[in-house]
């Protein structure tokens, strides 16, 4: 494997798992039907992608969803005040960025995030102990697969792309990492990030 001086994280389903459904399932007790009605409405919303840019406060979004979806008004309500539950922390995960940090990588974080629910879902997380820098969503206003945020992530940090390499569950902000210029690969299952970063680590 080529030899990195930076590892580029994105968060979601990278260094941290989500248990949505089963929030809703098990924590909520929604039907199955319902839940998989809610959850593509809520995620697939224009609305969650101004949230995650940082463009509209927490209570704003809570407000529109419900009136754009009064029929879930209730759900929506409890979705969004125990948003914490729907985290699965992945410490073995958090142990192996610890391991690369030790083996002199440099640790960054690159993700789509509005900064409500990154500190509900993160802020206690241990992974941060090891982070040289981040680039969120919110704080630029712009979201992957744009190029702009990696570009600001670049310019903040005076990183050479050539020298990174960016791991992300979704196709699209794989594709535009490496228009980027950074080296990148598609995180499909936790299995397979571990096998990765063990890699890594022995290099």
């Amino acid at each position: 494997m080529k030899k990195y001086k930076n590892i580029v994280f994105d968060i979601g389903n990278v260094l941290m798992g989500y248990r949505w459904q089963e929030m809703l399932t098990d924590d909520y007790g929604l039907d199955k039907e319902r839940v998989e009605e809610f959850g593509p409405r809520i995620f697939t919303d224009k609305l969650w992608i101004e949230f995650d840019r940082g463009v509209m406060t927490y209570q704003e979004i809570v407000d529109t969803y419900k009136k754009k979806y009064p029929k879930d008004a209730d759900i929506l309500d409890w979705f969004f005040t125990n948003a914490h539950l729907m985290r699965v922390k992945r410490e073995d995960v958090w142990e192996l960025v610890r391991q690369l940090k030790s083996k002199g990588y440099g640790i960054y974080i690159l993700s789509n995030y509005s900064k409500d629910l990154l500190d509900s879902h993160a802020k206690d997380a241990s992974f941060w102990n090891y982070v040289d820098g981040k680039m969120v969503s919110y704080m630029v206003h712009e979201l992957k697969p744009d190029l702009a945020i990696y570009q600001a992530l670049f310019n903040k940090y005076e990183l050479d792309p050539s020298t990174c390499l960016f791991l992300d569950d979704r196709k699209e902000n794989v594709e535009g990492s490496i228009k980027a210029g950074m080296d990148s690969v598609v995180i499909e299952s936790k299995e397979q990030l571990v096998d990765l970063l063990e890699e890594l680590i022995a290099c």
